[in-house]
Order: structure tokens, then sequence, then C-alpha cells
């Protein structure tokens, strides 16, 4: 009973209704922390959520976790800083602003001002619109820096556009390249529904820097480590396991589907059946102006 109640251990205390140890689900990612963790900031939402006495009143998951609807990859660093009231980001982190944005919803004022954008430029490329791809610079800099600028503001004045005015003057031009292999399975003379496998991987190709900026924290890094953000690689690969999260990543970074390509071979055919296991690789290429 005491499990069920409290989403975790036994409860440390006759006056503290929650557990030492304590199960969050937060938007799907499910963490384990303890009690005085999460009340470490006081007058923090999390120090609200468990220091009330009525602990039916929290949200709960269908396992009993502690339910919090927030960015569950963006949370880690939340937790982070409630145990030492630190920050500590990766290098080149892209979602700033965005966990600026989770450090207001979770009442944590000193967080907010560590992520003041007056800081980010120092953290997180892409942020600073001034800021030139470091593969294109040369000795000469400062003069490329001015001919690029220049150059890229003709077309629009030519046009009769409005160069330099819009939200994604900042943002560099580039491809993004995303594959995966799957497999399906047909049945006697393809009259049977196809039978698809969960797509086991979705690998990410291009220019670090990008695929930092538009996947974050889902971007795995696993493969290729420390990987400079001026070069390319084809080793990364994403967390999750469903194309169109990426392709909604990929839209919301400005990215349009420019080609994609795929190929198919059977496999082999199940000995007991008439059923052809195949296998497939495919491939989506995004750009962006």
């Amino acid at each position: 009973m005491a499990l069920a109640d409290g989403a975790g251990c036994a409860n440390p205390g006759d006056d503290n209704p929650f557990p030492d140890i304590i199960e969050l689900n937060v938007g799907g990612q499910v963490y384990i922390t303890r009690h005085p963790t999460l009340v470490s900031v006081p007058g923090s939402l999390l120090w609200e959520m468990f220091t009330q006495k009525n602990v039916r009143s929290l949200a709960r998951d269908s396992k009993g976790r502690f339910f919090v609807d927030r960015d569950g990859f963006l949370f880690r660093y939340i937790l982070d800083y409630m145990r030492d009231q630190q920050l500590v980001l990766p290098e080149h982190f892209p979602e700033r602003s965005r966990l600026q944005r989770e450090a207001e919803y979770f009442m944590l004022p000193e967080l907010v001002k560590m992520l003041a954008p007056k800081l980010s430029k120092q953290n997180s490329l892409g942020e600073d619109p001034g800021q030139s791809d470091p593969e294109e610079l040369s000795p000469g800099a400062d003069t490329t820096r001015t001919l690029s600028s220049a150059s890229a503001a003709l077309p629009g004045a030519a046009a009769g556009g409005t160069a330099g005015t819009g939200g994604t003057e900042g943002r560099r031009a580039g491809f993004i390249t995303i594959g995966y292999r799957g497999s399906y399975t047909l049945g006697r003379d393809s009259q049977t529904d196809a039978k698809f496998r969960r797509v086991a991987r979705i690998m990410v190709c291009g220019k670090t820097s990008l695929a930092k900026e538009v996947f974050g924290d889902t971007l795995n890094e696993s493969r290729d480590p420390d990987r400079p953000p001026e070069r390319y690689t084809s080793r990364y690969y994403l967390k999750f396991t469903f194309l169109e999260q990426a392709f909604d990543k990929l839209a919301d970074a400005g990215f349009h589907m420019v080609a994609c390509n795929s190929t198919g071979t059977c496999a082999f055919a199940h000995d007991q059946t008439d059923d052809r296991i195949w296998t497939s690789y495919t491939e989506y290429v995004f750009y962006r102006e």
C-alpha cells in the first residue's frame, strides 16, 4: 500500500507524506530522484508540489509515478540545477531560450537569470545573428564576413525585398539527411496487410552545428562525440523512432524536403509460410536557404 500511494520507497517520516525516493514522469521521460532534491529551492513549483500534505491531488501516470506535463528532455537540466543550484550546459547548446522558458514555469528565478539572452552567445551557436560559419572563416575573417553580408543583401535589394529584417537572417543554410532502415512482411500473393516492424534507428547526416540546432537533446552523439561544430558527420542518430517527429523539428527550423530515395530487397522467405521478409533503406534530404 505504501508503494502504490507514494510512487517510490517507504515514507521516511510520519510528518512527510512523500517517500524519500520519488519517480517522476515528465513529458514521457522517467526520472528518479530524492525528495530533498525536489524541495531544495523554496518557493519553486516543485517545492510547492512536494511540500503539500494532500499527495492525492498530484497527477499520476498509469504506473503511479508523479506526472508533470512539460518537456521531458529539458527537465534533466532543471533537475541538475535543483541538486546544487549550478548550471552546466553542453557546448553549443541550441535550446537555451526553451530552457529559460522551462525555468520560468518551474519558478526558478536564479536559473532564469543564468539563462538570460546576454549570456546565450557564449553557449550556443546560431543565437548570435552576426556569427559566421566557422568553416568559412579565414585569416581575413572580418573582410570575408563583410563581403558575405553585402553579397547576401544584394539579391533582396534587387528584388525589392527587405533583406536583414526577417526573423531568419541569422540562420545558416545547409542540408540535413535523415535515413532509416526498416523491414516489413508481405503475406501470400501480397493479399494480406503488410506487417511493418518498428523503426530501430533514425540516422542524421550533416553539419554538426545544424544537427544540434535542429534536434537538441534528442540527438544521440555517442557514436561521434566531441565533433567540432563546423565538421560533417554521418554517425549521429535520434533518441526517438518516429519519423514524423523528426520532420516536425526540421519544419520548425525552416527546412524543406528537396529529395528522397528508397531501396528494398527481399531478405528471405519464412520456412513455414509464404510470407516474405523485405528490408529497405530510405533517405530524406532537407535543405534550408
